[in-house]
């Protein structure tokens, strides 16, 4: 019997199992702003068109050299607060960043491929409000780029757009601030002058009352050239994205930037006093004793159910995004910059499926922990019993785990293969903004480009369009394939963990003393 297509994730029949009991909520679809949590530092993501002077902006704020900044086309630069002034690269299929010398007359390493992110640790008094990150053009981010974009703007919880006189805001420059527009998240403005300043002098205008004999009202009335350039591009923003009226505009010339310092550090420390109100000392429960029911019911099937069911929607959920980042490879091979541009793009693509799998994963455990628990119980834990649940699921894990660590990074390789290296710190090789702090279960989940595939594809004369295609779908398809046995070996632990964690509980009737 021919089958019908699958429901989509929100569905309720994707929420359900034949006897109608819920196995899995609707998954995260695309990855967004959300909000920061508390424990997460602040930061100001600096972002705009090339050509805007963007990098010069941020290096009047931190009173740097602008070559300072500099990094690699494709990567970003996290500039952080230190006593001993460093720079590092980090490149995805490393363990331990490359050393890039925090002088300015200092040469970059030699990389196999571009770092996903350097790191630039200066003693800046600024840099003790927030962490500044710059990241790359907004004309060569793309849709996966704009993702990853958006999540990190989302924890660092301020976006600072630079654009410049004579620029004018894209399609999908207005597209990202509006998705911004509706998070809450700090946004601010600063233009800087174009290639003919701030106007040129056709745009003076002259005023005359016409019963004025005096020489003096005859003269030209000089424009500010400057408000009214600000003033044009915010109303060209506010024309597309009227929910970004109440960002504020700053003009940034070749003059110390004091007054958008002064609005950053006024940011940060009202946004700093707000995330530490949304961390109590103490969660509700968290030192609480907690008795389990005697007799909770078939637990433990329900518990099967939804796990198989959440790593199935994962499994499907992710296959089906890999379908759609093919399609964007071969329109990247054949209408755009062809193969040679084939290595940043799907880097990017696996940079933002990263941290959708990484989202869907956490959105998944939670739900399962707080329905197993919440039948084993009797009501939904609090926070602080959640949290302690989670804790001794994790402990739990390394018992399940069948000599497998649940850290690994996937890296395509250039024979369209995925080759794996484990451990934290290649994890964190991989970030462009790396986070923090995690309340999850699980690590986060990484998949990049190895150093070979960038020297594949960039090789001159290498410009066969077929093998570029076959080449794609074969990593694509290894992908997946790693990806699902990735997910499936997740949820089977945390089925075991957490089972274990319960049947303890009901069997003494106390599950956290």
């Amino acid at each position: 019997m021919q089958q019908g297509p699958l429901p989509p994730v929100d569905s309720p029949m994707a929420m359900t199992d034949p006897t109608g009991q819920p196995t899995c909520d609707p998954l995260p679809a695309r990855v967004g702003v959300t909000g920061p949590a508390a424990q997460e530092p602040l930061g100001v993501v600096a972002v705009g068109p090339a050509g805007a002077d963007r990098r010069a902006v941020l290096a009047a704020l931190v009173g740097l050299d602008p070559v300072m900044l500099t990094v690699p086309a494709g990567s970003w630069l996290v500039v952080r607060h230190a006593k001993v002034p460093t720079r590092a690269a980090f490149v995805p299929g490393y363990r331990q960043p490359h050393s890039y010398g925090a002088d300015r007359d200092a040469a970059g390493p030699a990389l196999a491929r571009p770092p996903r992110r350097v790191e630039l640790s200066v003693p800046e008094p600024l840099l003790r409000h927030f962490t500044l990150i710059d990241t790359p053009d907004t004309g060569t981010l793309g849709v996966a780029g704009a993702r990853v974009l958006l999540d990190a703007v989302g924890r660092a919880g301020a976006l600072l757009f630079v654009i410049s006189a004579d620029q004018a805001f894209t399609a999908p420059e207005l597209n990202l601030l509006a998705e911004v527009a509706a998070a809450p998240v700090e946004v601010v403005f600063a233009v800087t002058p174009g290639a003919a300043g701030w106007a040129p002098q056709a745009d003076r205008t002259t005023t005359r009352d016409s019963g004025s004999t005096s020489p003096a009202e005859d003269r030209p009335a000089e424009v500010d050239s400057t408000a009214v350039t600000v003033e044009a591009h915010r109303a060209a923003l506010l024309a597309a994205v009227p929910s970004l009226a109440g960002a504020r505009w700053f003009p940034v010339g070749g003059a110390d930037p004091a007054d958008l310092r002064r609005a950053l550090v006024g940011w940060s420390a009202g946004e700093g006093l707000h995330r530490a109100s949304n961390d109590p000392p103490m969660l509700p429960g968290e030192h609480d004793r907690v008795t389990a029911l005697a007799d909770p019911g078939g637990w433990s099937e329900r518990l099967d159910r939804q796990t198989r069911s959440c790593a199935q929607r994962i499994r499907q959920h992710l296959a089906l995004e890999l379908a759609n980042i093919h399609l964007r490879a071969v329109q990247e091979i054949v209408f755009g910059v062809g193969c040679a541009g084939l290595p940043d793009l799907l880097d990017r693509e696996m940079a933002a499926l990263s941290l959708l799998a990484t989202a869907q994963c956490d959105h998944a455990v939670r739900r399962i922990l707080a329905d197993a628990a919440t039948q084993v119980l009797g009501a939904p834990p609090a926070e602080g019993v959640r949290r302690r649940i989670a804790t001794a699921v994790q402990y739990g894990l390394a018992d399940h785990r069948q000599g497998q660590d649940l850290d690994p990074v996937l890296l395509i390789t250039s024979t369209a293969g995925v080759a794996k290296l484990t451990g934290v710190e290649a994890i964190d090789a991989v970030a462009g903004y790396p986070t923090a702090y995690r309340d999850e279960v699980l690590p986060p989940v990484a998949v990049a480009l190895s150093g070979g595939c960038w020297q594949q594809w960039r090789t001159p004369g290498n410009d066969d369009h077929s093998a570029a295609r076959r080449w794609s779908q074969r990593a694509l398809r290894e992908v997946e394939l790693e990806l699902s046995r990735e997910v499936s070996r997740r949820f089977e632990v945390i089925r075991l963990s957490l089972g274990g964690v319960l049947s303890d509980a009901i069997e003494h009737g106390i599950l956290l003393a």
